[in-house]
């Protein structure tokens, strides 16, 4: 029964309007959209209105809570969604959002942002979640970077892993995926040219950085790792 209403909750806010202050904000800061297709933009679109209705933003480290801010970062994660479902979001429930970088307790150093699977947290700095969209033919993304490892963590597990679309989609992912891993570890220096080294910290991290680049520089990743181009566009879809 619930499933049923959230379904016609959703169907509803797909069908709403969308609103005007929009177009700029995402032109300004998301030029990506402005290459879809109708198609594609309408899917966006569509799930960026059951993000900003279902998911709740916090501001913090003096942050303001903008409609910029929940547009640009709505847009942000509905990027990854575009072929798969914005279920795959239903474990988020708060984004929280800082200025710009952080410190977090247990690590060293300024954070940009961080996602917590299971108690449906993700955190951003909204100045490096702006620049990343922004340039987005550099291969850096922090708002990428965080949802990527929101979808990997939907089975429970930051293993670099996402729910795939088949059983038999399993064996190619974990067989491509480890070898192109365990060969930027291997510090190969023609993979480096596409992956940054922070991808060799483990597979979720890799994971999330090859996410980056798959939606940023899909060429460049076709030209350096076709195998593990295809991987992801088995998951991902066509990159926008």
């Amino acid at each position: 029964m619930f499933g049923y209403f959230r379904r016609r909750r959703r169907r509803a806010l797909r069908a709403a309007p969308v609103p005007a202050a929009w177009s700029a904000i995402l032109g300004r800061n998301a030029p990506f959209v402005a290459r879809l297709s109708d198609d594609a933009r309408g899917k966006l679109h569509g799930d960026m209105q059951v993000l900003l209705a279902e998911k709740h933003f916090i501001a913090a480290g003096g942050m303001t809570i903008d409609e910029e801010v929940r547009v640009t970062i709505a847009a942000a994660a509905a990027r990854l969604v575009l072929n798969l479902d914005v279920d795959r979001y239903d474990a988020v429930t708060e984004l929280v959002v800082y200025p710009g970088a952080y410190q977090h307790p247990d690590r060293d150093g300024a954070v940009l942002g961080e996602a917590h699977g299971r108690v449906g947290v993700v955190v951003l700095a909204w100045d490096a979640v702006r620049r990343g969209l922004r340039d987005d033919r550099d291969g850096l993304d922090t708002a990428t970077h965080e949802f990527a490892h929101v979808l990997d963590a939907r089975d429970g597990l930051f293993d670099g892993t996402p729910e795939l679309h088949a059983r038999e989609d399993y064996l190619p992912w974990a067989t491509v995926m480890q070898a192109r891993f365990s060969q930027l570890r291997r510090g190969d220096r023609a993979l480096r040219k596409a992956l940054r080294d922070y991808g060799a910290t483990n597979e979720a991290e890799f994971f999330a950085v090859v996410s980056e680049v798959y939606f940023e520089r899909p060429a460049l990743l076709r030209t350096r790792a076709p195998d593990l181009y295809a991987v992801l566009r088995r998951f991902y879809g066509a990159p926008p």
